[in-house]
C-alpha cells in the first residue's frame, strides 16, 4: 500500500469532525470516520447510540464497534490506501482502547488482539489527539446526548486519561493538541503538526 493513514482521536466534543474536514479539504485527503461510515456500520451505529439500548452489555458494545472497524477497513480504508490516497479517519483502534478499555474497564490486551484481527493489522502512521477537559467537552455536546455520551463525567475522565496514557506510550506516533481554543486556533495547531509530519515523511 502506498497511501497513508492519519487518525484523529479525542473524547466526544473535542472537535475532531471539524478539524478533519478542514484538513482533508486543504490537502485533498480522503476523510472518513468510525463508527458508521459504511452501510453495515450505519446499522451498527444506530444500535450503539440509541438511548433506548441502555441494557447493552459492555462486551456487546465492544464487539459491535470492532465489527464496524472490520467493515470500515475492508470497504473504505484499505482500498483507498492501496490506491495511493491519504486517509484521515475520525477514530480508529485507539478509541476502542480508550472508551471500551479504559472507560468501560475491559481487558486492553484482549481488545487490542481482536482489533488487529478486524483491521488486518493496519495501523495509523500518525495519530492526532485533540485533548480537552471533560467539563468543556460535555458542555459542547449540549442536552441531547446519545447512549454513550450519557455515560457521565467519571467515564469521560477515564477515557481522556486513557488517551493521554496511549499518547505517552508512543510519542513518536502521536501528537497531542490542546483543543480548548477557538476552531481557528486549533486548526492552526493541526496544520503545524501535519505539515511538519508531511515534510519529514516526504524526504
Amino acid at each position: 500500500m502506498t497511501g497513508r493513514l492519519i487518525v484523529f482521536e479525542g473524547i466526544d466534543g473535542s472537535g475532531k469532525s471539524t478539524q478533519i474536514r478542514r484538513l482533508a479539504q486543504r490537502h485533498d485527503f480522503d476523510a472518513t470516520f468510525q463508527f458508521g461510515a459504511t452501510g453495515v456500520g450505519s446499522a451498527i451505529r444506530s444500535i450503539l447510540l440509541d438511548p433506548d439500548n441502555g441494557q447493552l452489555d459492555d462486551r456487546t458494545e465492544a464487539l459491535l464497534i470492532v465489527a464496524d472497524k472490520a467493515q470500515h477497513v475492508s470497504e473504505i480504508v484499505r482500498p483507498a490506501l492501496e490506491a495511493g490516497r491519504t486517509v484521515v479517519s475520525d477514530r480508529f483502534c485507539a478509541s476502542t482502547l480508550a472508551y471500551q478499555g479504559h472507560g468501560r474497564g475491559l481487558d486492553l490486551e484482549l481488545l487490542d488482539g481482536i482489533m488487529r484481527f478486524a483491521t488486518q493489522g493496519l495501523e495509523p502512521e500518525l495519530t492526532v489527539l485533540l485533548d480537552i477537559d471533560v467539563e468543556t467537552a460535555l458542555e459542547r455536546l449540549g442536552e441531547q446526548k446519545d447512549r454513550i455520551e450519557r455515560a457521565g463525567t467519571e467515564f469521560y475522565q477515564r477515557v481522556r486519561d486513557g488517551y493521554l496514557s496511549l499518547a505517552k506510550q508512543s510519542p513518536d506516533l502521536w501528537a497531542v493538541i490542546d483543543a480548548v481554543g477557538t476552531v481557528d486556533e486549533v486548526t492552526a495547531q493541526v496544520e503545524d503538526v501535519v505539515d511538519n509530519w508531511l515534510r519529514f515523511h516526504d524526504r
